[in-house]
C-alpha cells in the first residue's frame, strides 16, 4: 500500500540487539518513511562525552544536538562496547533524556511520515503513533547478533563479554527510573528470534497496511 498524500508514524521499541533497528529500517524503506534511531542519538551523546569530557555536560549536549545533522552519525563508529556501556549509564539521567527527547519530538513534527526506534518511543516520544511495535529476542541469539556486529570493529572481542554487557544493559533499561523500557499496551510483539527478515517485514507490513486503511477509509 502506497502512502501518497497519507501520513503515518511508527514507533519501534525493544531491548538491545532485538532486531528493532533492522525492522524499523526495513519498514521505513518500504513505506518511504524518515527513519530515526534514538539509540544512535544516545551513542552519539556518549561518544561526545567520552571524547571531549566537558565540565558542563548538559549545556555541552544542548549545543551539540541543536546543530546536529542526523546523517552525520552514519560517518562515525558509534558501535564499540565502551560506548554501549556508557550509553546505558547516561540513559538514566533525566537531563540527557530531555535533550534527546526534544530532538526526537522535533523530528516527528517535521516529518509526518516517520519511523522512530528506541526504548521509550511508544510510551514517551510518540504515544499517538499509528502503529506500535515491540521487539523481543532470546538473549543468546541477541548476543550472537551483537557479537558479530561488534567483531568487525574489535577482533579481540569475546562473546561472553558481549552477552554480559547485553544482560546488564537490558536490566538497566527496564529498571531505570526515567523512561524505562516498557511494552505499550497497544504494541504488536515481534519476536525476531523466531522470524527471519522476510517474515518479520511481512508481519509488520500487515499491521501498517491495516492502520493506513483504518485511518483513511473510515
Amino acid at each position: 500500500m502506497k502512502l501518497k498524500s497519507k501520513s503515518i508514524q511508527i514507533s519501534c521499541d525493544g531491548g538491545a540487539a532485538t532486531g528493532k533497528s533492522t525492522g524499523a529500517r526495513m519498514i521505513s524503506k518500504k513505506y518511504k518513511l524518515k527513519f530515526l534511531s534514538s539509540g544512535l542519538l544516545y551513542r552519539y551523546a556518549s561518544y561526545l562525552l567520552l571524547k571531549y569530557k566537558p565540565k558542563k555536560e548538559t549545556s555541552f549536549l544542548i549545543k551539540s544536538f541543536k546543530k546536529l545533522n542526523y546523517n552525520h552519525l552514519k560517518k562515525i563508529n558509534l558501535h564499540s562496547l565502551k560506548i554501549s556501556e556508557f550509553s546505558a549509564k547516561i540513559a538514566k539521567k533525566s537531563s540527557v533524556r530531555n535533550i534527546l527527547k526534544k530532538f526526537q519530538v522535533k523530528f516527528s513534527k517535521k516529518y509526518k511520515n516517520c519511523c522512530i526506534e528506541g526504548r521509550d518511543i511508544s510510551t514517551k516520544i510518540l504515544p499517538k503513533s499509528d502503529v506500535k511495535f515491540f521487539f523481543k529476542c532470546n538473549l543468546n541469539i541477541a548476543s550472537l547478533r551483537r557479537f558479530k556486529e561488534l567483531k568487525k570493529y574489535n577482533q579481540k572481542l569475546k562473546y561472553k563479554d558481549v552477552k554480559k554487557a547485553l544482560r546488564i544493559r537490558n536490566l538497566l533499561d527496564t529498571n531505570r527510573k526515567n523512561s524505562p523500557l516498557l511494552k505499550h499496551r497497544d504494541s504488536i510483539e515481534i519476536d525476531t528470534g523466531k522470524l527471519n527478515k522476510q517474515a518479520m517485514i511481512a508481519k509488520m507490513s500487515k499491521y501498517v497496511d491495516k492502520a493506513i486503511k483504518q485511518k483513511y477509509d473510515d
